[in-house]
């Protein structure tokens, strides 16, 4: 389903859903990595307070964005406090640039009524089959990130409003033709070239370097050879995933299980609900609505038409105001406690819930049943299993716990009193870990004081959930300077590398010397002739074709001649022709044109969101 909604749509409803998505991750996780909530506000714009829960919530989204991006790389980069402060601080300018987005959209009178919400999610591909809107899609959609329509809406209802005084102000951007066609001719141009390239690699053999020129060479550059802090480690490790591998069940155990959790392998009751629906923000008078409605059902009228004509709900008095099955707990509790306590085809009286009033009217029953052993039996031997590898993990984590604690200068009796083996890593820095030590809570622990400092055990350390480890130095080695005799050889081939550079260079600049002066009779090399070379050519080596287009078009009946720097050596380039571009293709003209925009565009949003700023009252509170 998400993977569709990936493929298959761009809108804002999509790309909304798909944050939340991260989102869900970030509720479902472990609490915040960079502190808990202390009830002070991450900042107030304006007077409006933009709580600190809210910025944990869009900092964990960010998380999770950066290591879908990034995979095992930013376990390392996580470990860094002042990268991971950095991002925070990214996140809540955000937050602060939407919040004052926002007030300027209500100080401007901005609205978005319910019919273009309407609208924007029917024509939302997300929620369409075969490019119609579908609502039991729709419905599904949500179900399974946990989001309630009404709750979606006012989502939306924001969203919109902000895109409305965005598009406003940003949409008035355009890009002249000829000015594009400029950009377009200037990157499809050709240029007619010539060039001799001076490999450094057959002047290395010649290249001499002594240990006088090396040492000195260390001594003048002593920062390039720092060397970073590195620690070995010697590790106790349980993990729960171990543990069940050797954990053994019997048919009895099964069969017990399944007659003792019978409410577990029950499919549970689903009530299908329709409901007439009143939210303008009026208590008083939406709830007189809804009194007004619900007297006129028990007078008799049908409860389908009056949802169709009545009911703010627009989406499901389309359908005779039905709006889906439900589980008992899965809606608000007003609203579930009513449908729950109807009989089938019974109406409720109005009902206050989380975000407005209802009518609830249970249309139908789908009674709860209770699955077959055979079809669940795999479920409960996996149950079994990790039950019993459970209650082992527990006990050996609390003896992992104490004896490590109790005897605090050695792991050999932590690793008897779990019956697991001492493992050892080989040296590692920061930033280079093993990986399968390569948590950010791990390294944090590995250059702690209480594991280098004072040599003790570490405390248990949680790698994953039920997956713990705890660790002790075995070999630590401070940051410095390496020595002259580890770097020597390094160091004379890159002197030997700089000399033979050096060579070519020269000679190069022979060449270049001979050209200049006309004469392309070369007795010891050929130039190599282009013609027509692309800026984007990968042909021949990126260093000349970035030259050929950084040099100055010759003048009539001339030549533009200059030197490139290679990987290893040097070359000559020699520039005949600048030729215009030829065909533009008017699919190519347009890309060049959405290029222009885009960047006009977010020139002008950063410009729209630094004269807010100026304008405003931004406070960061600090706790105390």
């Amino acid at each position: 389903m998400l993977e569709k909604i990936r493929e298959g749509s761009q809108g804002v409803v999509a790309k909304t859903i798909l944050i939340l998505v991260i989102l869900s991750f970030a509720f479902a996780g472990v609490s915040s990595y960079l502190g808990s909530n202390t009830g002070v506000p991450a900042a107030i714009v304006n007077g409006t307070e933009i709580p600190e829960a809210e910025l944990e919530q869009a900092f964990q989204n960010e998380r999770a964005s950066l290591k879908q991006q990034y995979g095992e790389m930013f376990d390392a980069l996580s470990a860094d406090d002042n990268y991971m402060q950095s991002i925070k601080a990214s996140v809540l300018d955000r937050l602060v640039a939407n919040a004052l987005v926002d007030q300027a959209a209500s100080d401007l009178g901005l609205r978005v009524s319910d019919e273009q919400i309407k609208q924007a999610i029917f024509s939302e591909p997300a929620f369409q089959t075969d490019g119609q809107f579908d609502n039991d899609r729709y419905q599904a959609v949500l179900r399974q990130l946990n989001y309630q329509p009404i709750t979606f809406r006012n989502m939306m209802h924001v969203d919109m409003t902000r895109r409305q005084l965005l598009n406003a102000l940003l949409g008035s951007d355009f890009v002249l033709d000829g000015e594009a066609k400029q950009l377009a001719e200037v990157q499809n141009q050709t240029r007619d070239i010539r060039y001799i390239a001076v490999d450094a690699m057959p002047f290395l053999a010649t290249a001499n370097v002594t240990a006088e020129d090396a040492k000195a060479y260390y001594d003048s550059n002593l920062t390039q050879f720092n060397s970073p802090e590195q620690v070995s480690l010697e590790y106790v490790e349980l993990n729960v995933n171990d543990i069940a591998k050797d954990v053994s069940v019997d048919d009895a155990e099964i069969s017990q299980n399944y007659e003792d959790n019978q409410a577990q392998y029950q499919t549970p009751e689903k009530r299908l609900a329709s409901h007439i629906y009143a939210a303008s923000g009026d208590d008083a008078a939406d709830k007189a609505k809804l009194e007004a409605i619900a007297a006129r059902i028990a007078a008799g009228e049908d409860f389908a038409e009056l949802a169709k004509t009545e009911s703010e709900d627009q989406f499901s008095a389309e359908q005779g105001g039905q709006i889906d099955w439900f589980e008992q707990g899965v809606m608000d509790p007003a609203f579930d406690e009513a449908l729950f306590g109807l009989e089938k085809g019974q109406v409720s009286g109005v009902v206050k819930g989380e975000f407005g009033f209802h009518i609830i009217k249970l249309v139908d029953i789908q009674p709860g049943a209770v699955a077959a052993f055979d079809d669940v039996k795999d479920k409960i031997i996996a149950q079994v299993k990790e039950k019993k590898a459970l209650d082992i993990f527990y006990g050996l984590q609390t003896k992992l716990a104490d004896t490590s604690y109790e005897i605090p200068d050695t792991l050999l009796d932590t690793a008897n009193a779990v019956k697991k083996e001492v493992q050892t890593t080989g040296l590692f820095t920061r930033d280079n870990p093993p990986a399968n030590l390569n948590k950010p809570a791990l390294v944090k622990a590995a250059f702690s004081d209480q594991v280098l400092t004072s040599g003790m055990n570490s405390d248990v350390i949680e790698l994953e959930p039920n997956h713990v480890v705890v660790i002790r130095v075995k070999q630590h080695l401070d940051a410095g300077t390496l020595s002259f005799d580890k770097v020597e050889t390094n160091i004379v081939q890159r002197l030997k590398q700089e000399k033979a550079n050096e060579t070519a260079r020269e000679k190069a600049a022979g060449y270049m010397t001979q050209l200049k002066a006309g004469d392309f009779a070369l007795t010891d090399a050929q130039l190599i002739t282009v013609s027509k070379l692309g800026r984007f050519n990968q042909d021949i080596d990126a260093a000349i074709a970035n030259k050929a287009f950084k040099m100055p078009a010759p003048e009539a009946g001339a030549v533009s001649i200059d030197t490139a720097a290679l990987g290893s050596g040097y070359a000559v380039v020699v520039l005949d022709k600048v030729n215009a571009a030829e065909t533009i293709e008017a699919s190519a003209l347009q890309s060049v044109k959405e290029g222009l925009a885009r960047q006009y565009g977010q020139a002008d949003y950063r410009a729209v969101i630094d004269s807010l700023k100026a304008k405003a009252t931004i406070e960061y509170p600090v706790a105390e």
